[in-house]
């Protein structure tokens, strides 16, 4: 058994700080609040426990150290996509987020799932790194946002990806992309809806799917019991994607306030990745994307609020690499920026985002939880900053950081 000791703890729901703080970990669990500490004592002094944290969109097989995007993508082969993601693992984990979705791979890999193998790896302690849900390879129309053709004009024949890997058109491929993903360990699947800040072609908001090939989408990972999220923009291809019956907007940067509206009527949840707003290099995008970024960007940080303001769920996430991984936190700092209260970001991350991956064994810190546990050096109620600077991270019980 261990027992962590520390200056206070964050009671989530009740949106308090709990002190002095005392928890008990065994088998990889939480097993005790308050007592007398039992077994090996870890004391953390005059810092804040948290539960860990959950990045609802990363990608952990991009970025990094001497990642060229429009290169790496017809030159990097999977062995070195997931040497990359190691080291991105475990910047995410040493960051104080212990679970994370990888939504979606748009590469060419043969049609394996390299997320659902890291996951793999990581589960059985080869690669330290967080909890992943998988989501495959992201599904994507023909020329549309994540065809690999997003980052270049690649000539014909160059980079085609299969509909194993993502690329589907019409009804029944679009049920047999799905299908796919499932039969090879995806936990959700993620759908391209509109185009994005880095599509070459078209308009940043205009729906890529037909509302058809959308039901179809959902109606196959439905009947398995999985939920869809979606990258999308525009304020019509949100209500679309709410029709349909899609659980998760990624982005949703040019929402109106009916698609607001909808969200909140249907229980959708929001993944704003608003940091990246502020933080993402643009500078050396073609001109045509550097356009879209400087029109999305600005509304991208109000409708945040608006969508906050009206009661839509904010689950946090970041679109790493779209910000530095291990930068997660900034992510946090950035929607109380926006106008969130700092227990409303708090919970974005914690119990809201264990709600969109339809989980109740995280999130908080309570008695026969996982152990995945965070210090951080000061009050995250008052200064948000803090999880910038985490000091201990504990997964499942076990320690991978103590500063």
């Amino acid at each position: 058994m261990i027992t962590l000791k520390a200056a206070g703890m964050l009671d989530v729901d009740s949106g308090e700080i709990v002190r002095p703080a005392v928890i008990k970990v065994d088998e990889g669990k939480i097993v005790g609040i308050g007592g007398t500490p039992e077994g090996e004592i870890v004391d953390l002094g005059d810092q804040i426990l948290l539960p860990g944290l959950m990045d609802m969109e990363v990608n952990l097989l991009m970025g990094g150290r001497g990642e060229k995007p429009v290169y790496s993508t017809v030159q990097d082969d999977p062995p070195l996509r997931m040497l990359r993601a190691v080291g991105n693992s475990r910047r995410t984990l040493r960051a104080g987020f212990t679970t994370v979705r990888n939504l979606g791979l748009f590469v060419k890999t043969g049609g394996y799932l390299l997320d659902v193998a890291l996951g793999k790896a990581i589960d059985a302690g080869w690669v330290d790194g967080p909890r992943i849900i998988p989501a495959g390879h992201a599904i994507t129309p023909t020329g549309g946002h994540l065809d690999p053709t997003m980052f270049a004009a690649f000539a014909p024949g160059v980079l085609d990806l299969t509909i194993e890997e993502g690329i589907a058109n019409g009804v029944d491929e679009c049920r047999k992309a799905v299908r796919y993903q499932i039969k090879h360990g995806a936990q959700l699947i993620k759908v391209c809806v509109s185009g994005g800040v880095m599509s070459h072609t078209g308009l940043p908001g205009a729906q890529h799917y037909s509302n058809e090939e959308l039901r179809a989408i959902v109606d196959e990972a439905h009947r398995r019991g999985l939920r869809v999220a979606s990258h999308t923009h525009g304020a019509e291809a949100v209500k679309a994607a709410i029709e349909a019956g899609i659980d998760c907007i990624e982005h949703g940067f040019l929402v109106d306030d009916e698609a607001i509206a909808m969200m909140v009527e249907h229980g959708t949840f929001l993944v704003p990745t608003t940091r990246l707003a502020d933080a993402m290099d643009t500078s050396k995008a073609a001109p045509e994307l550097q356009a879209k970024a400087a029109e999305m960007f600005p509304r991208a940080r109000l409708s945040v609020k608006a969508a906050y303001d009206a009661g839509v769920k904010i689950a946090v996430g970041t679109d790493a690499p779209a910000i530095p991984h291990g930068k997660n936190a900034d992510e946090l700092v950035a929607l109380v920026s926006r106008g969130m209260s700092n227990i409303a970001v708090l919970r974005a991350a914690t119990t809201v985002a264990a709600d969109l991956i339809n989980v109740t064994d995280r999130g908080r810190l309570a008695e026969g939880l996982l152990a995945d546990i965070i210090a951080v050096p000061g009050d995250p109620l008052e200064d948000i900053t803090v999880t910038q600077r985490v000091g201990f991270v504990m997964k499942g019980g076990k320690i991978y950081v103590n500063n």
